[in-house]
């Protein structure tokens, strides 16, 4: 338990240090599907959302993490474990043992809803 309450540490701290940046109405928009992993957990294939698309390559390629891909629209919930949201984004889950993650959602502040 205690390696997913780092992983959802890193991530919320690594989402939260960088940069958005807008589009032309000043509003985020987007999704970015990427492979999340670092030391204590993962692979996780996650989607995150709303996001820029240089957002999504950077989060997509920061510390173990790989294959960011952009697109417009929402992050889809069917096949998904769960979504954690936060304040200004959520990540949606499609890898993982739900109740590990949603423990590790609750330090990220967010709200976990396990997939139906």
């Amino acid at each position: 338990m205690k390696p997913l309450i780092a992983a959802a540490l890193a991530a919320v701290a690594l989402t939260t240090a960088l940069a958005q940046d807008t589009d032309s109405r000043g509003e985020i928009t987007g999704r970015c599907f990427y492979t999340l992993k670092n030391t204590w957990a993962g692979p996780y294939k996650v989607c995150l959302a709303p996001v820029s698309a240089r957002t999504c390559n950077q989060v997509g390629e920061s510390d173990e993490n790989s294959s960011p891909v952009w697109s417009e629209g929402a992050c889809p919930v069917e096949g998904s474990v769960g979504t954690c949201t936060r304040e200004k984004d959520a990540t949606t889950y499609y890898d993982g043992d739900a109740s590990g993650i949603e423990m590790g959602c609750g330090f990220q502040s967010g709200t976990w809803k396990t997939a139906p």
